[in-house]
């Protein structure tokens, strides 16, 4: 089977490409939107993101019919239980003839599309782009899948299948096939070179034609990719960047354009320092000068350095933790002056820190005024040092004054004291101070206008935390003292390394050799920098040849050598003689036999080709030289012919095949229909009643069975199935039974005063009567000579007919009435309507007459015949 072969094919394919064999074989011209998708898809398979992450949808099995055996009797009994499916009323069976033909007629609205959408993608038709929707009257709650169940049989056992949209369909449907008006197609091979195409084989010229699309498409977004290099020019040379410009391709990596367009600060330094150095006139004298300036720079690194030292953390806490203990020996030595004073009448402050320092100038003044005796071993007539009076009972007192001096608590005060003030004295007379003048304060403001501001800060701080020790020795809020300040001592070093660096530069500037280097170096920085200036732009470039390679590979992936090889290869396959034969006769019987096929045949490397050539009459497309009724005639043409060649007989269905049809034409379809009934199943949906009676008519002529049944439109929804026909195809018999069911619901209208709706009722009901005596002169009066819609006469019939003086007063006194209510006017006032019995009673008059003629026409038919 040629659509499983094509399946098998497009197995093998990229993803993008199975997608597109999909999208034409459910659709006859792929959209904008399709070329769209399957150029970002195509785009995609060769690395290049798809904005709308679009995601490839291959050809599937369920895509296409699936393979049922040629010998394999598969048949359609009914549709029933349909869910979902627009309007369709529940619960409804639709049964079909197992053999010979069923038409199902239903008006526009009846539903009759929604039966036929189910069937198409039960049974895989190629046309399966009609959506199939729930109900739109519901809530969205109560809608669903649309499903159905299908009553078949195979090989003459019955069974029951069920469908349910999106989901594989059952693969015995697969061998009824569904007329589409896109099964056969003519297509342009070559200037005025038209050749008929079979069903599925379309889809390789298909293919082509949208490869050469995307081919066109791949051209047009390579050229408009395509990256301004020229502005790139001045940054050529024998430099890292000039290398990478003049080799900038796809393969050129994001970390090559980084590296190169990312400059440090000591970059950009050596930058502006050679290029200062390569400028300068007298290079030694210059580099002189900075020496010098480097080394007063120095200086002051190592003079922040050892300013810092002196009042740094560690100082701080050795002081901090003297005062402490001193603090404390103190305290204790404060207990013991107490228990001195309590022990004698002293005056107040004896013991403490003054006194004690009144104590010792007596021992040392002592040294000079007694320095026969040892203080404080004075007698009592020796003068006090201090008050230069006698002692008398003061040398006692001066003994136990030494005695306490020399207490253990006394002793360890004085202790800490000295350790204390032999490392505060010091610190206080610290000269903190830079000594930065004004000159060299002015050359580091113009060398670095932040750190002449740091310095002055830095300097400030080292005075104010000298003063907050100084404080805090005394109160011993030590708080924030031990807070680290900003040392700029590693900035001035940096400086001065700065300044010795341009200054060797500078130096290897007057050197010839040495020169030549730092112009390659200053050449190389100086393109790094002015490539920084266009990274981006770079990148961006990059970018795009990487764009324009991924879109030459897609270039290579729409190459159609491999569809032409293959659909050359299944055209041997099912371009036939036999072929061209079918179709030219089908042609014939649907009244378009003046188009002809005629199998061509070549050699290519010795392997014959063959193509069915369509000889028209002129060198124009067929949609320009065909009418759009011929152009229907040889779809259905071209799908009897190649159904007929299959090899299989399952059934086939129609949904109103004969649209844009003549008259002429549509006896020619309904002849060759009723013929393929006597060969296998034929289902015929219909809103043609013209059409209904000439398959009605042929198919009764060809010998094979036909059952009519319609769609109609309920309170309980749409696509309710009527084993009978609308009235229109009513026979006179069943046309006046159905007139009698109405006028039961008349008389009821009547009896509950629904006067408006009654009223309505009655009009229409005379208006079908007035039908009914037309029907009547037709099918019993004149015995069926002559029947609306039928393409020719019937003498033989004329046997029975005998038209009466009181057959012509019937017919026209009952026409006469049912024109005086069917009309308008009737319900616009001015005419009184009939009760119901009186409809009645025209109707059963219809009736009487009619068996009356019925009867007449029999006994006049047999007399005729003796």
């Amino acid at each position: 089977m040629l659509l499983q072969e094509i399946l098998s094919w497009s197995q093998s394919l990229p993803a993008w490409q199975s997608d597109a064999v999909a999208r034409l074989l459910a659709k006859q011209t792929l959209t904008a939107d399709d070329r769209d998708d399957l150029f970002a898809l195509l785009k995609t398979a060769h690395g290049i993101a798809d904005p709308n992450d679009r995601k490839p949808k291959p050809l599937t099995a369920d895509q296409i019919p699936a393979p049922v055996g040629t010998t394999t009797d598969v048949e359609l009994l009914a549709i029933k239980n349909m869910q979902h499916v627009n309007a369709i009323a529940p619960n409804q069976r639709l049964p079909f003839n197992s053999g010979g033909m069923t038409v199902i007629y239903g008006d526009n609205g009846s539903g009759k599309s929604g039966y036929s959408r189910v069937l198409k993608r039960a049974c895989r038709a190629r046309d399966q782009m009609e959506a199939i929707h729930p109900n739109a009257n519901l809530p969205v709650a109560k809608t669903g899948t649309a499903k159905a169940i299908f009553e078949i049989t195979v090989d003459g056992v019955g069974q029951d299948v069920n469908w349910t949209d999106g989901k594989e369909a059952p693969p015995a449907l697969s061998s009824i096939a569904i007329f589409d008006s896109r099964c056969a197609r003519a297509y342009l091979d070559r200037e005025d070179d038209f050749s008929y195409v079979p069903y599925g084989l379309d889809v390789f010229e298909g293919l082509a034609k949208v490869c050469k699309q995307l081919k066109t498409a791949i051209e047009s977004e390579h050229a408009q990719s395509a990256p301004d290099l020229s502005a790139f020019v001045p940054l050529h040379g024998d430099t890292p960047v000039g290398k990478l410009i003049e080799g900038l391709s796809a393969r050129t990596k994001q970390a090559d354009i980084d590296t190169l367009a990312t400059l440090s600060k000591v970059d950009l330094d050596q930058h502006a320092t050679l290029d200062k150095s390569l400028k300068e006139n007298n290079p030694l004298e210059k580099a002189a000068q900075l020496r010098l300036r480097a080394r007063r720079v120095t200086t002051i690194a190592t003079n922040a350095i050892n300013k810092g030292a002196l009042i740094d953390k560690t100082v701080v806490a050795k002081l901090r933790g003297l005062a402490n203990s001193y603090r404390t020996a103190q305290t204790a030595a404060g207990l013991a002056a107490n228990q001195f004073k309590e022990s004698e009448s002293l005056l107040p402050g004896t013991g403490g820190e003054a006194w004690r320092e009144l104590f010792e100038a007596a021992r040392r003044f002592a040294l000079e005024s007694h320095p026969e005796a040892t203080f404080p071993n004075l007698d009592a007539n020796s003068p006090c040092p201090l008050c230069q009076q006698p002692l008398a009972e003061g040398a006692n007192r001066l003994l136990r004054f030494e005695s306490f001096i020399q207490g253990e608590a006394e002793k360890t005060a004085q202790a800490w004291r000295f350790a204390l003030y032999a490392e505060y004295n010091p610190f206080i007379e610290h000269v903190l101070a830079l000594n930065i003048d004004d000159v060299t304060y002015t050359e580091i403001e113009s060398l670095d206008p932040e750190l002449a501001k740091d310095v002055r800060a830095f300097e400030g701080a080292l005075t104010a935390r000298q003063e907050a020790v100084k404080a805090a020795v005394v109160s011993h809020q030590w708080e924030g003292t031990d807070q680290e300040i900003a040392n700029p001592s590693t900035r001035f070093q940096a400086l001065a390394d700065k300044l010795n660096a341009e200054a060797e530069t500078l130096e290897k500037a007057s050197d010839e050799k040495e020169r030549a280097a730092l112009q390659k170096q200053f050449a190389e920085l100086d393109a790094r920098i002015r490539f920084s200036q266009v990274k981006d732009a770079v990148a961006l470039a990059v970018a795009r040849l990487g764009h324009q390679a991924k879109l030459k590979r897609c270039l290579s992936a729409v190459r159609t050598n491999a569809i032409s090889l293959k659909a050359t290869e299944l055209a041997e396959k099912v371009v036939s003689k036999e072929l061209a034969d079918a179709l030219n006769r089908e042609f014939k019987d649907l009244g378009v036999g003046t188009l002809q096929v005629s199998l061509q045949s070549r050699s290519d490397k010795g392997k014959a080709l063959h193509k069915l050539k369509l000889e028209l009459p002129q060198s124009r497309s067929p949609s320009e030289i065909l009418s759009e009724g011929e152009q229907r005639a040889i779809a259905i043409g071209s799908f009897l012919a190649e159904v007929g060649l299959s090899g299989g007989n399952g059934g086939i269905v129609f949904d109103d095949p004969v649209s844009s049809l003549d008259h002429r034409r549509r006896e020619r379809v309904a002849k060759r229909l009723a013929v393929e009934a006597a060969k296998r199943q034929v289902i015929v949906y219909t809103h043609d009643i013209y059409f209904l009676c000439l398959l009605a008519e042929e198919t009764k002529l060809a010998g094979s069975q036909i059952a009519t049944q319609s769609l109609t439109r309920r309170s309980e929804g749409f696509g309710v199935a009527d084993p009978d026909l609308p009235f229109e195809g009513k026979s006179t018999s069943k046309r006046i039974g159905a007139l009698k069911a109405q006028q039961q619901t008349i008389a009821k209208l009547h009896r509950d005063g629904e006067e408006q709706e009654y009223q309505r009722q009655v009009v229409d009901a005379y208006f079908r009567l007035r039908m009914t005596w037309e029907r009547a002169v037709e099918e019993v009066l004149l015995r069926e000579v002559v029947i609306r819609f039928r393409k020719g006469i019937e003498t033989q019939r004329l046997a029975g007919v005998v038209v009466e003086d009181a057959d012509y007063a019937q017919v026209y006194s009952g026409m006469t009435k049912c024109s005086n209510y069917a009309h308008d006017k009737a319900l616009q006032g001015g005419i009184a309507f009939p009760e119901p019995d009186e409809l009645l009673a025209d109707i059963v008059a219809l009736d009487d007459w009619r068996k009356s003629i019925d009867d007449r026409s029999k006994v006049t038919a047999k007399k005729r015949k003796v």
